[in-house]
């Protein structure tokens, strides 16, 4: 089945009774495989250091389910926690009112280019406004409303996978050095993924944009375009070995034992919004321009880097380096030439081919993949939408997505995983220095959180288990975690 969508071909790949458009950049025929569908995630909103335990009834502050912001770098500075934008962008136009700032609007838009998968519309700066322009502005430079873009292009003839970074400003506002136009595959099948620091991002286009290149939103912080093909198409290049996905590989113990490494769908690296936002980052200029992260721009005195919480970074720069032998699949970079680059698409590639069973996949209790996000209320549509954006199989019944299995594999599961990995997470440094002092009470504490969030009407890991926090925290006088020790036990009740 063919239809021509804006000059281009849409086809459609048919698998396990299912069909799913697939958006390709060139002449290309039909493509089969035997889909293997998916899904999983959902959170309560997190920017600072307080959690509301009650975020099933109302909107909550957290770092304690915080998956990561950015990874440190040397030469510039590295922003790793929310701060005002006059604090990284001191020059900015935005910065001239005296008066304290208003709370940030934590819903925003990004107006989306046409032919959004065409190298042309990849080099198109995305820009952002207010979803409702009376809860106040949007702006890509304030960390609390940041959104990102990421894409990942595979060319089906060859196998080859390869990453790029789109850009985003702000709605009339210009690039501080123009994106750079990526070499596209003649044939090229394109997916693409947005994240969000704020709380929900709408993706607004042109007629008949949004729905051309099979763009899916209202999960919350998370959207995509064109995914469920480009993980199509990535399966029948692995079918017929033309892609080849690394193997997660090994860690040495403190016994001397091998141990698997973990991937985004082990139960020691998920929390309650899994396989959620990117690995993309932006340069913010000292005069509030943004431009995209590469090694010429790099070089802009007094440039920040504005990063995207997301377990993918957590595990890609914080706990495969801090377990020393578990380097993370990466790709060619066409934002930098040169460079190869990890992605949430590769991410979520390796650990469906190897992670071990039972995988990590988005349960109803996900507040991002709730009806409506952050509600508490199960929807098995948004689970399998969002299963379907990440390559996870879809979910039958809610059963399927059962948020009590969930929470007893981090329970059964990730706790052992995460106490035989505290020698090397201790020794590893903190995402946030001032949330936690070593990587291994960041994971710690991050779990606490998790067990509280994760809900069905607002029945918390703790209720559906019957079991309270299996996770005791040690703070020092400015509310640091310095010590964690986790116990597990016979429920307090049956379930």
């Amino acid at each position: 089945m063919e239809s021509r969508v804006r000059g281009k071909r849409a086809s459609t790949v048919r698998g396990g009774g299912h069909a799913i458009p697939v958006r390709v950049n060139g002449p290309y025929s039909t493509l089969t495989r035997p889909y293997k569908e998916t899904l999983m995630s959902m959170t309560c909103r997190r920017n600072a250091s307080r959690i509301n335990m009650a975020c099933a009834a109302r909107p909550v502050w957290i770092m304690i389910g915080l998956a990561l912001l950015a990874v440190p770098v040397a030469t510039f500075a590295d922003m790793t926690q929310p701060q005002h934008i006059c604090t990284v962008a001191p020059a900015s136009p935005l910065c001239t009112d005296p008066d304290p700032p208003p709370p940030p609007n934590l819903n925003c838009t990004l107006l989306v280019p046409d032919d959004p998968l065409t190298a042309q519309g990849l080099a198109t700066p995305y820009q952002l406004v207010a979803t409702n322009p009376d809860d106040g502005p949007c702006h890509e430079a304030d960390p609390n409303q940041s959104a990102f873009v990421e894409a990942a292009i595979l060319d089906p003839v060859t196998g080859h996978i390869s990453i790029y970074r789109p850009l985003v400003i702000d709605q009339g506002t210009d690039p501080a050095v123009p994106p750079v136009v990526p070499n596209l595959p003649d044939i090229a099948v394109v997916g693409l993924w947005f994240g969000y620091n704020g709380m929900n991002l709408t993706l607004q286009a042109n007629d008949k944009v949004l729905e051309a290149n099979n763009c899916v939103q209202g999960l919350a912080q998370f959207a995509y375009c064109n995914a469920p093909a480009f993980f199509a198409v990535a399966h029948n290049a692995i079918n017929r070995g033309q892609l080849h996905v690394p193997p997660l590989g090994t860690w040495t113990d403190a016994d001397g034992n091998a141990q698997p490494c973990p991937s985004t769908r082990s139960w020691d690296l998920v929390d309650q919004d899994q396989s959620d936002n990117l690995l993309t980052q932006y340069l913010l200029t000292p005069n509030g321009q943004l431009a995209q992260n590469t090694a010429d721009n790099r070089m802009i005195p007094g440039v920040t880097v504005l990063s995207n919480p997301s377990d993918e970074r957590l595990l890609s720069v914080f706990v495969a380096p801090a377990l020393l032998t578990c380097p993370t699949w990466t790709a060619p970079d066409l934002t930098d030439p040169g460079h190869e680059v990890g992605a949430l698409a590769l991410n979520e590639l390796q650990a469906g081919a190897f992670q071990r069973p039972p995988q990590a996949w988005i349960p109803a209790g996900n507040p991002f993949a709730q009806g409506p996000p952050y509600s508490g209320t199960p929807d098995l549509g948004q689970v399998n939408l969002y299963r379907l954006g990440v390559d996870q199989p879809l979910a039958l019944t809610l059963d399927d997505a059962s948020t009590t299995t969930y929470c007893r594999n981090l329970v059964d599961i990730g706790i052992p995983l995460l106490q035989l990995e505290q020698p090397r997470l201790t020794a590893f440094r903190s995402p946030f220095p001032n949330v936690a002092n070593n990587l291994f009470t960041f994971m710690a504490q991050r779990f606490s959180g998790t067990y509280m969030l994760l809900n069905e009407f607002g029945r918390t890991c703790a209720d559906l288990l019957g079991q309270p926090n299996p996770v005791t925290l040690t703070t020092d006088a400015n509310g640091v975690v310095i010590d964690a020790t986790f116990q597990s036990g016979a429920p307090m009740q049956d379930p």
